[in-house]
């Protein structure tokens, strides 16, 4: 993963502008309430989304990196979160390592702008951060390196010309690199639940964003899982916290 040609807004700032504004709850487990969810075509006003954004961030962010430590002692845990601030960027959050291997996670405007509570934002930061966690970009990375290797060995075994092997090993890389895909996103909705809810956040709550993205169905060498499998997990997820294990 690479950063696309954009501009990067530390969330700190954003929070420090509304400083006066944000009442922090204490960190504890989610406790499930009977509060409506709100209307699907309820979008915030700028100023309580960001107000959200910020709140999200000081209270994720210590529990995301002592997580990280606790399982990864050996890789960089210094999460830097971003706005992604590129104009006409459309809603999406992603996980990437600067040139140093320091984690970040990237929020565009459109997204923190479309997110209906703090429990989405929270959701979303969760997932994304477990993608570094759960070492994503390494075993994403290895599945491609083999895949490549695989493919081109296999034509040059046929026969193929360096130009022949040079398209095999690309097309191998690639279909390695997806042959995961679907795991891993379902593997970060399931510790990004675990991450939310223990920041205190409702991640049933904020699963409901799935609700609003195109379904990508179970297409074959597709990216992501289907969207109601998806949020069947998280149910699943939190009924298990909800028991205690």
């Amino acid at each position: 993963m690479t950063f696309p040609a954009a501009r990067f807004l530390l969330p700190t700032v954003l929070a420090l502008a509304l400083s006066a504004c944000v009442s922090m709850s204490p960190s504890v487990p989610y406790a499930p309430t009977n509060s409506p969810l709100p209307a699907p075509d309820q979008v915030l006003a700028p100023q309580a989304a960001a107000r959200n954004f910020g709140q999200v961030v000081q209270r994720m962010e210590p529990l995301l990196e002592a997580e990280c430590r606790a399982r990864l002692s050996a890789r960089n845990c210094d999460f830097q979160i971003v706005v992604d601030t590129a104009p006409g960027a459309p809603p999406n959050a992603y996980q990437t390592l600067d040139p140093s291997g320091r984690p970040v996670l990237a929020f565009t405007v459109a997204l923190i702008a479309d997110a209906r509570n703090a429990d989405e934002l929270a959701f979303v930061m969760g997932h994304e951060s477990a993608h570094h966690i759960l070492d994503h970009i390494g075993r994403e990375q290895q599945t491609a390196a083999m895949g490549g290797a695989l493919t081109g060995v296999l034509a040059a075994a046929l026969g193929g010309d360096p130009n022949a092997i040079r398209a095999a090993q690309d097309i191998g890389a690639q279909v390695g690199a997806r042959s995961y895909s679907k795991e891993f996103e379902l593997e970060a909705d399931e510790l990004g639940t675990v991450l939310s809810w223990n920041a205190g956040f409702d991640p049933e709550r904020g699963a409901a964003f799935f609700s609003r993205l195109p379904d990508p169905g179970d297409q074959f060498l597709g990216t992501h899982p289907p969207n109601a499998q998806r949020i069947a997990l998280v149910r699943q997820t939190v009924a298990r916290l909800r028991a205690g294990y």
